[in-house]
């Protein structure tokens, strides 16, 4: 059972849906087939996700809504502000454990995870992200932010 007293229970190796808790994911991306897909790979797990286009809408949306967001999934490059930009400056009003972040790039290099995990991203990830591999850092994240989340079993497990 979960804090509020749902009984959570999962079949092994499945990856879950979360109790029905409204967690709001800022997702981060300019290109919107891509941003639909992350969506589609998301929503199953019971998150709301909100849509930014450029860097300046999604620092926008993160501190208009920095009560409500319990996530932000950052794409690097991005038109106006890279990703890493977006986070340094939500990180001036909100710490990495009141805002867990997920920064992913087709160049994710040793020096952007450098310059990233400082800053409080929980994962940087590179494009093409295996499906699995960002659902379970989501979970991992979220898990962070101690949510009462469901989360996968067995050898699914982060």
């Amino acid at each position: 059972m979960n804090r509020q007293g749902h009984r959570v229970c999962f079949p092994v190796g499945q990856t879950t849906r979360l109790p029905m808790l409204s967690h709001r994911v800022l997702l981060a991306e300019d290109d919107l087939e891509v941003r639909q897909g992350i969506e589609d790979l998301l929503r199953p797990l019971g998150l709301e996700i909100l849509h930014a286009e450029t860097g300046p809408q999604a620092v926008s949306i993160a501190l208009a809504r920095r009560t409500w967001l319990h996530l932000m999934v950052l794409d690097f490059q991005m038109p106006g502000c890279t990703g890493l930009e977006v986070l340094s400056q939500v990180r001036q009003t909100l710490p990495a454990q009141d805002l867990p972040c997920i920064m992913y790039s087709g160049n994710a290099s040793a020096e952007l995870r450098a310059k990233a995990l400082p800053l409080g991203a929980s994962a940087v990830l590179r494009k093409p992200v295996a499906p699995e591999i960002l659902r379970s850092e989501v979970l991992r994240a979220l898990r962070r932010g101690d949510l009462p989340l469901g989360f996968p079993t067995g050898e699914n497990a982060p």
